[in-house]
């Protein structure tokens, strides 16, 4: 017996179509994690000033989890037997989280912060619409990162609101 659905392999031959639209999501979920990992590391270094020490300090926690998000998603890309990408696969698009010009504007690092979360926000919703009724495991786990990333937006989205005023 193959197990579930009669099948040899995670989602079923008849899936494949599927499968490799959800492999190519979760690699560009991967992508997203490892860019914010790499400019959370820069605002969290470069950042000046009294008032940033509290943004930069989250960001410095927020790094540890957006990695793990990357590795969550580097190991369902391989469960489902696709091929995690190395660095010569990686474009830059998170122009907005670029370092401002003065290091002490914190504004603008949060601002980028909120616009990646975003980004992940909207990215993760289409993620869990492509699982639906396909592959619950993703689904279940992209739903998790999502409440964690909702978390994130939402300590930045504060964080602005006291630099506004």
């Amino acid at each position: 017996m193959a197990g579930i659905g009669q099948s040899k392999d995670i989602l079923g031959t008849n899936n494949t179509e599927q499968r490799q639209k959800i492999v190519e999501l979760l690699t560009r979920a991967y992508w997203m994690e490892i860019e914010t990992v790499m400019n959370y590391i820069q605002a969290s270094v470069n950042l000046d000033g009294i008032r940033a020490e509290e943004v930069a300090e989250s960001l410095r926690g927020d790094i540890q989890e957006e990695l793990a998000h990357a590795q969550r998603f580097a190991q369902r890309i391989k469960d489902l037997y696709g091929v995690v990408p190395g660095s010569a696969d990686f474009s830059p698009e998170q122009r907005f989280l670029q370092p401002p010009d003065k290091s002490t504007d914190v504004a603008h690092v949060i601002k980028g912060v909120m616009e990646a979360e975003k980004g992940a926000l909207d990215h993760y919703n289409r993620l869990i619409e492509a699982c639906d009724g396909v592959d619950w495991v993703t689904q279940d786990m992209v739903v998790a990162i999502l409440e964690e990333e909702q978390n994130h937006y939402r300590s930045f989205e504060s964080f602005l609101k006291e630099y506004e005023n």
